[in-house]
């Protein structure tokens, strides 16, 4: 097809489920009640960090910023896709469509850079227990926060402009619920190569590599928990990662599958649903994992609702 500028004045359709109306009604719903789980989940536990004293720890420090992303990110997606969803109106402004790009790319990055220094976190608080106070100081946390954000919209910086330079085709439909690269880079009238490479860079650098450090990391505390003799040490030392090690495995999971996995391994609807996963499920499910798993988050919130005075 011949490139056309129209995009940039009628913006894009976003297809979704457009072809199953009746899967979107039920979509609109399940999307919704998630959504604000979503958000009193992460506030909830954004609260306890801040108002709570015992839990001004840096694994609480790094919890609220992830429940603060959490919150942005689904914010960036969901209030567009409801929309979508809702009616026959599926159109998103060109501005609007650079912005999604953008703040979703640069949050997901930053969310990968981020468990993977939750992970550098753990590995301090079990392997180098005796040094843990000094190594994690408040400076540190503070530049390790900064990291994770600034890496992650830098990327996102190269990936939006790339994207936005490419001639898209007359239709500008994306068969997806949001502005995502993969799809974008499907309605381009040139050779996308280049992109595609780009784009596989960029899948190394903020989801193998980070995967794979989180793995090491999580070798060498295997390692040192399988030293403790005592059964009941064993056990609290596996319980501190167990929240961080599930958000881990669906967040990059997801991901994998959708920015590394081959695409003609998975039919496209397949591949909304993924979407749908990591951009409205994952983040709700964050908070619910590790509140669970934790007694002093469960306690904190608690005592935050009123109901253990104590």
């Amino acid at each position: 097809m011949k490139g056309t500028n129209a995009s940039t004045l009628a913006g894009f359709i976003l297809l979704g489920f457009s072809d199953q109306p009746h899967l979107e009604m039920v979509l609109l719903l399940v999307v919704s009640i998630i959504y604000i789980l979503t958000l009193m989940g992460n506030t909830a536990i954004i609260l306890v960090s801040y108002f709570n004293p015992k839990l001004h720890t840096p694994m609480y420090f790094f919890l609220s910023n992830l429940s603060f992303l959490d919150l942005c990110f689904t914010t960036s997606v969901v209030p567009q896709m409801l929309w979508n969803l809702k009616g026959p109106d599926k159109t998103i402004s060109y501005t609007g469509c650079v912005i999604q790009l953008y703040v979703a790319l640069g949050l997901g990055s930053t969310e990968c850079v981020l468990l993977t220094i939750m992970a550098y976190d753990r590995f301090n608080a079990i392997c180098r227990p005796l040094h843990y106070a000094v190594i994690m100081h408040p400076k540190l946390l503070q530049q390790l926060a900064a990291l994770a954000w600034i890496s992650g919209f830098v990327g996102s910086t190269a990936q939006t402009i790339l994207v936005f330079q490419l001639p898209l085709c007359s239709h500008h439909m994306v068969d997806d619920f949001t502005c995502e690269e993969p799809a974008l880079i499907k309605i381009a009238c040139v050779n996308t190569t280049f992109l595609e490479n780009e784009l596989s860079i960029a899948s190394v650098l903020y989801v193998v590599i980070p995967l794979g450090l989180i793995l090491v990391s999580y070798g060498c505390i295997v390692r040192s928990v399988l030293k403790i003799k005592s059964t009941e040490g064993r056990r609290k030392a596996f319980g501190t990662c167990g929240s961080h090690l599930i958000v881990v495995v669906l967040f990059f999971g997801t991901l994998a599958s959708i920015y590394i996995q081959p695409k003609s391994k998975y039919t496209q609807n397949y591949s909304k649903f993924l979407t749908l996963f990591y951009t409205v499920v994952t983040p709700s499910l964050n908070p619910l994992i590790c509140t669970l798993r934790n007694k002093e988050a469960k306690w904190a919130l608690r005592r935050l609702l009123g109901r253990d005075p104590s």
